[in-house]
């Protein structure tokens, strides 16, 4: 599910407060990045619509139907698709490229790393 830029922004919320009707949502939206009321309704139905989010009556609550870590995974899988023609390799090559690694960053990616081929056997 391709999440676009403004309903990313409705998902943190909801990520983050939980379950909550759609008018407080948008008094967030309204006081973190200026949304009027009708911009977040909008955003909402958008969401509603592609499943991400599921409408509960009465009160239009909100609630998230896919979860941050899955939202991300998916971004990322679109990334490395259309920018590293599906290599991984290539990714980490031009993360690698653009900043220099402390000997703790490179010790947590080894981690990681051996946690990942654990889990893979």
């Amino acid at each position: 599910m391709k999440l676009f830029e403004s309903e990313r922004k409705v998902m943190e919320v909801l990520w983050r407060e939980g379950e909550i009707p759609a008018k407080r949502v948008s008094e967030i939206l309204g006081e973190e990045i200026g949304w009027n009321k009708n911009t977040t309704y909008t955003v909402i139905k958008k969401c509603v619509a592609k499943g991400a989010i599921e409408r509960i009556e009465p009160g239009f609550v909100c609630r998230p139907l896919i979860g941050k870590e899955t939202a991300q995974d998916e971004e990322v899988d679109d990334m490395i698709d259309r920018v590293f023609d599906g290599s991984v390799d290539l990714l980490f090559a031009a993360l690698l490229r653009r900043e220099k690694l402390t000997a703790e960053q490179i010790e947590s990616l080894r981690r990681r790393v051996d946690e990942l081929s654990g889990e893979q056997k």
